[in-house]
């Protein structure tokens, strides 16, 4: 008469590694590869179900642990900063990973139960009650405050105020954007431009008021120098430079938009 073995059920391959570990009371950093395989491959023989898929998921962390054992016969790789590489490692981390989610579902699970045990009644308090509000003590809320104390905690928010005042970036000015009709500015050296057949460059820009006119001027002149509308002659290194209107400067100048400079 044979003899019948009940296997415990276990959800899968790692908790069966699990179980193994546990009852062998083996640390789970340094696992037996030999002895668990044996036993892993032992339990394997014994089962009997008819899904490939579990089935197919012990064989495969059978054939995990052959190939650990195997590895660990041979000599230890080497990793790139000189250190001995353990076969187990990897799966020391599964195991820890699920025994911690194993665990996490036992805390969770006896929190679903004893929250059967409470029972939770709904608010019934009265309008009055719920509109009560107590009075305002405001001897207990000023305290110890009295007019010096008042003006001595005016006087150190002053001091806070005044440390941090940059004494350096404290006198820079003000920085203004300057305004300019970019339409009139155009205009105006156009016209100016046309009414004079030789200019000097250097009374064209100190007719402007501010160093943004300047900018504006000295862009449109080189367009036009470029468009060939004037020429500019300059006898020596640091003398003034002439503005000369090209003959047929009206002509092209009709086909210009001066404000595309800007």
């Amino acid at each position: 008469m044979a003899i019948e073995v009940k296997l415990e059920v276990f959800e899968g391959p790692l908790d069966l590694l699990l179980h193994l570990i546990e009852k062998n009371k083996v640390d789970i950093y340094d696992i037996p590869i030999v002895t668990i395989t044996e036993q892993y491959l032992e339990y394997i023989r014994k089962m009997e179900t008819e899904d490939m898929n579990v089935m197919s998921e012990f064989l495969l962390m059978a054939a995990t642990l052959l190939d650990i054992k195997c590895k660990m016969l041979l000599p230890k790789e080497v990793n790139e900063d000189g250190e001995e590489e353990d076969p187990r490692a990897e799966l020391v981390q599964k195991l820890l990973e699920y025994k911690m989610f194993k665990y996490m579902s036992f805390e969770l699970k006896d929190m679903q139960m004893g929250a059967q045990r409470f029972v939770y009644k709904s608010e019934t308090l009265p309008d009055e009650v719920k509109k009560y509000q107590p009075p305002i003590d405001y001897d207990y809320l000023i305290g110890e405050v009295n007019l010096q104390s008042l003006h001595r905690i005016f006087r150190e928010t002053l001091k806070r105020k005044e440390d941090k005042i940059d004494p350096i970036r404290s006198q820079f000015g003000n920085i203004e954007k300057d305004e300019i009709e970019l339409e009139d500015k155009t205009r105006y050296i156009k016209e100016y431009i046309l009414e004079h057949d030789t200019m000097s460059f250097r009374d064209l820009l100190e007719k402007q008021n501010s160093k943004m006119e300047i900018i504006v001027t000295f862009l449109v002149v080189l367009e036009l120098i470029k468009v060939g509308i004037i020429e500019i002659v300059q006898d020596s290194i640091f003398d003034d430079i002439l503005i000369t209107v090209a003959k047929d400067a009206e002509s092209k100048m009709a086909f210009i938009d001066l404000e595309t400079v800007i």
